[in-house]
């Protein structure tokens, strides 16, 4: 069973306001600078963008980059940490987490943009236990409200909204 009270969505606002990290580390509003071109993707899983962060301070298994991969109809995303950029490594992620299909990748480079910026708000200070955050971080990306699909990414996929254990 979940938590509703009339006033919590001023509430959550007043509070993300307060949220030193969430502040510091929140998005700066700018013009792109090269024109971005549509890709289109008609259903599910048709299309995807594939992109690698890094380096980041190596964390306690010596992993340096984040390999992340988003489709571009619902906006679901996967990412795994790897200790090196290796072709080895991308076909492996590839072969285990996605069907490969050629396409652009400015929505694999802003899903990175995101996924920065939610990993920067949830890692320690020593920034050595990233890897450790990345799942947490894919959860809270995949149930953001998206504007062009009206959608999250986890209802698209599912068809239905997440719940939380704390929810039931």
């Amino acid at each position: 069973m979940g938590y509703y009270w009339p006033t919590m969505g001023k509430n959550y606002l007043e509070f993300a306001k307060r949220c030193q990290p969430c502040q510091f580390h929140a998005n700066f509003i700018h013009q792109p600078p090269e024109p971005l071109y549509l890709t289109v993707a008609s259903w599910p899983f048709d299309a995807w963008g594939l992109d690698m962060v890094g380096t980041l301070p190596k964390n306690s298994d010596g992993h340096i980059y984040i390999l992340a991969a988003t489709y571009y109809f619902s906006k679901w995303a996967e990412a795994v940490p790897l200790k090196k950029g290796t072709q080895e490594e991308v076909a492996k992620f590839i072969r285990v987490n996605l069907i490969y299909r050629h396409g652009a990748n400015g929505l694999a480079e802003a899903f990175n943009k995101t996924l920065c910026n939610i990993m920067k708000k949830v890692v320690s200070k020593s920034k050595r236990d990233w890897h450790d955050k990345i799942n947490e971080a894919l959860w809270a990306y995949r149930k953001i409200y998206r504007t062009p699909t009206q959608s999250t990414p986890y209802a698209l996929v599912y068809g239905v909204e997440a719940v939380l254990p704390l929810e039931r």
